[in-house]
């Protein structure tokens, strides 16, 4: 029983990370910047978000997904905000030919960014909940082992994910020069930059209907 949890919450984080976005944008540029433990970092600091989150999901703790929502409008203007800002660093960023791993502000850094990036998303909340319900797990029913261990699967999940998308970015990185680097800044930061405006965007329409 624990194990189809296990397999379940793998299959749901892994799922719930796939689909790209400014997070899997920054991690492949850091991976290419800076070298695959830069974008390993990142991720995990996604995936721990994500546990975090399916924390939230699978207890329904009350408190928390209360200040959440009711700050859902803080937290993604905060969250497009730093998008923006991101997406112009990079773009204007010089990148250097032979990067080493974790240079910069350190492997803690990327962690925490991509840690607190992905928390400024509140509606995660509401899309593992969704999931969690379709596949039959929603509610515990005071089985909390199971319910850890689903959500342990879904951080297991979504580290997969980024694992392979670093992987598979790093076979890349010594094979680009500055030129390609700069490229890639130029292109991943107009798109994370977009990805800021967008929710802000959505925001100022958000505030019209209202």
């Amino acid at each position: 029983m624990l194990f189809s949890y296990l397999v379940k919450g793998i299959v749901i984080g892994f799922s719930l990370a796939l689909p790209v976005g400014p997070i899997a944008l920054l991690c492949v540029r850091r991976t290419l910047a800076r070298g695959p433990a830069s974008g390993v970092a990142s991720g995990m600091g996604a995936a721990t978000a994500d546990g975090v989150y399916g924390l939230i999901a699978v207890f329904g703790i009350t408190f928390i997904s209360n200040f959440l929502f009711s700050h859902h409008i803080i937290l993604r203007l905060i969250g497009g905000g730093i998008l923006c800002y991101l997406g112009i660093r990079i773009f204007l960023s010089m990148p250097r030919e032979n990067p080493t791993s974790g240079e910069e502000n350190g492997l803690v850094h990327d962690y925490v960014s991509a840690l607190l990036l992905t928390f400024t998303n509140p509606m995660t909340v509401v899309a593992l909940a969704a999931i969690f319900a379709a596949a039959g797990v929603g509610d515990p029913q005071g089985n909390y082992l199971g319910a850890a261990v689903l959500v342990a699967g879904v951080v297991l999940g979504s580290a997969l994910w980024w694992l392979v998308l670093s992987g598979a970015v790093s076979w890349f990185h010594g094979r680009v020069n500055g030129r390609v680097l700069r490229f890639v800044n130029r292109v991943s930061g107009t798109l994370i930059a977009g990805f800021g405006l967008i929710v802000l965007l959505s925001l100022a329409g958000w505030n019209v209907q209202q």
